[in-house]
């Protein structure tokens, strides 16, 4: 079979026009998406109080998902292992199920040099575990703190609209600790012939 040099011509245009249509479709997906959400209301929140708390107006968005009718609320709480002033803005909000909301942690690290730390979360009651739905937090991965820096670190959950009636308190601790104690010591510097 003999493939003349203008078929070759005519198929490698016509991979370039789709490869450049592929391109553009894949640059216009960002402003398409942010355009879907303003109209839907997805991914839509309110500015911060002067608690550093956001919640998702619900005159904005009418999500459907949230249960108005019904309040919990939810303890913040919080431990540090370690050189650091570590607390919430706030000791306690109170959340319909299904909103979404947000919560600052602030902590400061007390010490002349830099530190890695991480946080663990824990939930009391138990059973409510299931139902506390973190959507971003700065437990999530590891934190650097420089020397004597302060860092306000966001918690944004939701409270899943399935949470028994009978539970009505969720704590939700943290305990902060410093990364790399009691680690491997570092290798040896290499010593220099003479």
């Amino acid at each position: 079979m003999t493939v003349t040099y203008s078929a070759n011509r005519q198929i490698l245009l016509k991979l370039l026009i789709a490869s450049v249509m592929m391109f553009g479709f894949g640059y216009a997906l960002v402003p398409m998406y942010k355009a879907l959400c303003e109209v839907t209301g997805i991914n839509v929140v309110t500015s911060k109080n002067d608690y550093g708390i956001r919640a998702i107006s619900p005159n904005k968005v009418g999500n459907t998902q949230v249960n108005y009718s019904r309040t919990v609320t939810i303890e913040f709480d919080s431990n540090s292992r370690g050189p650091f002033s570590f607390k919430p803005v706030k000791n306690f909000l109170e959340v319909h199920p299904g909103e979404m909301t947000e919560i600052v942690y602030e902590v400061t690290n007390n010490l002349t040099r830099p530190v890695r730390a991480q946080a663990i979360p824990s939930y009391a009651p138990k059973s409510a575990t299931e139902f506390f739905t973190k959507l971003e937090c700065f437990c999530f991965q590891e934190q650097t703190l420089a020397a004597n820096e302060t860092k306000k670190m966001p918690v944004i959950f939701v409270i899943d609209a399935g949470l028994p009636d009978d539970v009505k308190t969720i704590t939700l601790s943290y305990t902060f600790f410093e990364l790399g104690l009691g680690g491997t010591p570092p290798a040896p510097k290499p010593r220099l012939a003479s």
